[in-house]
């Protein structure tokens, strides 16, 4: 049995990195702590640093104690590349793992350019597959098929107007909800981008009412979804809204809602009663305490990212490219969700369709 190392995982900036060296096994993690999605980032960075606390219980990864290098994912996609990029390439990060908008994914990907793995989260449009990446979350088709089942079948709902943030996770969701809502004899009556940032959300309420639609999907992300819906709930209007990236935060920064009629997409709310579930929420109040920020989605998504690159380098004996892509399929972890196991680089799994109750989430499906 490996020799237990100190569990109290450090986080580092990218300057302490390049200028401290040392012999433990530094993970990149990309999560955003600025910007639209900021507001998931202090549960994404616990998480991450939760398992890697486990991770050094057990003796590490290799048997190296694990690091983390915060890298902040907020920021425009050409600087949070360029940064893990040059990580990289000076020998300061080992592997790369997080949550952060496929914007900054594909940049990412393309400057760490297979040199070392790169774990990604959250749900993800499908496609972009590359030497050393792994991916964690749902496709479109996973992710929205329960809930447009359910809303189009016990709501009714066949008038569907699709809004979201102007880049490629939403334009490749909407792509599929419409073969998905068409299926199922539904009809999409208007749709719209917005970029990041928006905050005058009357044009497109007065868009969405005069659209006539019955159910709206959400593809806009952090503070653009809680902008909406604040202001959609102001409004007094009522009807269904599924929501691709609403977490716990995202629920409290709204306000939460008591319309029943808003609904979260994810493969993980914190409301899951399981074992493994309310095992992990045990284990994170123990180490944060009971006002650290909420679990939710993306924060546990960072949990598994860190125990797959683990898994992935106990499977190939090494975390060099090459032989992690010819090990990775089979490679698998337990956490919140339960056990994933990685298919042709992926997790195939659909996500649970939440439905909003005051400050919490009901699994409807």
């Amino acid at each position: 049995m490996a020799e237990a190392i100190p569990a109290v995982t450090p986080v580092i900036d990218p300057l302490e990195a390049r200028l401290l060296a040392g012999t433990a096994l530094r993970v990149g993690l990309v999560v955003p702590v600025s910007g639209v999605l900021g507001l998931v980032g202090p549960c994404a960075v616990n998480c991450a640093v939760l398992a890697a606390d486990e991770l050094n219980l057990a003796g590490g990864i290799l048997g190296r104690r694990v690091e983390l290098v915060l890298i902040d994912g907020g920021r425009p996609a050409e600087r949070v590349a360029a940064e893990a990029g040059a990580l990289v390439a000076c020998g300061a990060v080992d592997a790369v793992a997080g949550t952060c908008g496929s914007d900054v994914r594909i940049a990412v990907v393309r400057a760490v350019a297979g040199r070392v793995p790169f774990v990604y989260a959250p749900p993800y449009e499908g496609g972009g597959h590359a030497p050393g990446v792994y991916f964690l979350g749902e496709t479109p088709e996973q992710q929205l098929g329960p809930g447009i089942d359910w809303l189009t079948g016990d709501r009714r709902a066949r008038r569907w107007f699709l809004l979201g943030n102007d880049y490629v996770w939403p334009r490749l969701v909407h792509r599929a909800a419409g073969r998905l809502l068409a299926a199922h004899g539904a009809a999409v009556v208007g749709e719209r981008f917005v970029p990041y940032g928006v905050r005058d959300v009357a044009p497109l309420l007065e868009e969405l009412v005069a659209s006539r639609a019955d159910a709206v999907l959400l593809s806009l992300i952090g503070s653009d979804l809680v902008a909406f819906n604040r202001a959609f709930a102001a409004e007094g209007l009522s009807f269904p809204r599924l929501c691709g990236a609403l977490e716990e935060h995202g629920l409290l920064g709204i306000g939460g809602d008591a319309t029943g009629e808003l609904y979260g997409a994810m493969g993980y709310f914190s409301s899951m009663v399981t074992d493994d579930s309310m095992s992990l929420g045990e284990r994170y109040v123990r180490r944060f305490g009971p006002t650290a920020p909420l679990l939710n989605g993306h924060g546990q998504g960072c949990y598994e990212a860190v125990l797959m690159l683990a898994a992935l380098a106990s499977r190939a004996g090494t975390l060099a490219v090459p032989a992690v892509d010819a090990a990775a399929d089979g490679a698998s972890i337990v956490t919140a969700r339960g056990r994933l196991t990685l298919r042709g680089r992926g997790v195939r799994r659909r996500a649970h369709l939440g439905r909003a109750d005051g400050l919490d989430f009901d699994i409807v499906r």
